[in-house]
């Protein structure tokens, strides 16, 4: 007697909602939160539900919730020994607030009688915090799809950007070299003063000063060297002298040599020990 009133205050002491129920699934004890519970939802069977089969009830239910119909099969799985143990969670929402609950089935081990405790536990606080969490993840990726749409219109204006500074960097050069170097060259090659000729040299080193940090973004050769530049570098190349390019091009020595310090400066070897004609064939290499 003493061990079934330790039993009972042990029973009515949990939190969870407790019914003992039969093969049949008919209910044969609940405890104290079972009851309470009955109590303030407005049951209209006796608050701990004695007598009425918890199998049935699921069924009924189970034309209105799916997760009712789930409950009792898997009640009768534990009944009939099927399985160890049965556990899911399910909605109990009331008109003015939201629950959830984790049900759980254990057999009783009775050798007289296949029996089943179910459990009902209120897991609302932490489903509450899981839909705060999904909300969360919801919200946090939108951002970072806002983040990555500017990343994306970031990336276009600096591509944008780089082309422009591109096509600005490459029309001075052409400017320059198009338009004020060869005239300058034409001077230089031509009998000035010696006073004069170190205002045009001064000139031209300043305005290839200007150019030069252009260059390295240019692509090509073609647009870095003057067609007759190209003409005496290919010869360079092919090992002429310069006097034989004189002859071909029908230029003066020094007019040649005019061409190859200027290559030497525009391929950026005026101030080294490299050999033009190796540093030539060395660009087809590459």
């Amino acid at each position: 007697m003493q061990n079934n009133n330790l039993y009972k205050e042990i029973v009515n002491s949990i939190s969870a909602h407790v019914a003992i129920i039969d093969n049949r699934g008919v209910i044969m004890e609940t405890n104290q939160a079972w009851q309470n519970y009955a109590q303030e939802n407005g049951m209209n069977q006796t608050f701990d539900s004695v007598g009425y089969n918890y199998l049935s009830i699921c069924e009924v239910a189970a034309n209105l919730e799916e997760d009712a119909s789930l409950v009792a099969n898997g009640i009768r799985r534990v009944i009939t020994g099927e399985i160890p143990e049965f556990v899911t969670h399910y909605p109990c929402h009331s008109p003015d607030q939201k629950r959830w609950f984790v049900v759980r089935v254990v057999p009783i081990r009775d050798e007289r009688e296949a029996r089943a405790i179910v459990t009902h536990e209120n897991i609302t606080p932490i489903m509450i915090m899981q839909e705060k969490l999904k909300q969360k993840e919801s919200e946090l990726l939108q951002e970072r799809e806002k983040l990555e749409e500017t990343n994306t219109a970031l990336r276009v204006l600096l591509r944008q950007r780089d082309e422009d500074r591109s096509r600005l960097e490459e029309t001075v050069y052409n400017n320059v070299d198009r338009l004020v170097l060869p005239y300058i060259e034409k001077l230089l090659q031509g009998r000035l003063a010696d006073t004069h000729r170190t205002l045009a040299e001064i000139a031209d080193n300043n305005l290839r000063d200007i150019i030069s940090p252009f260059l390295r973004t240019l692509s090509s050769l073609g647009l870095l060297l003057t067609p007759q530049e190209i003409e005496v570098a290919n010869l360079v190349r092919n090992g002429r002298s310069s006097k034989e390019i004189a002859e071909i091009m029908n230029l003066s020595i020094s007019g040649v040599d005019f061409h190859r310090k200027r290559l030497r400066q525009k391929l950026g070897i005026a101030n080294t020990q490299k050999n033009l004609r190796s540093f030539l064939m060395t660009l087809d290499n590459t």
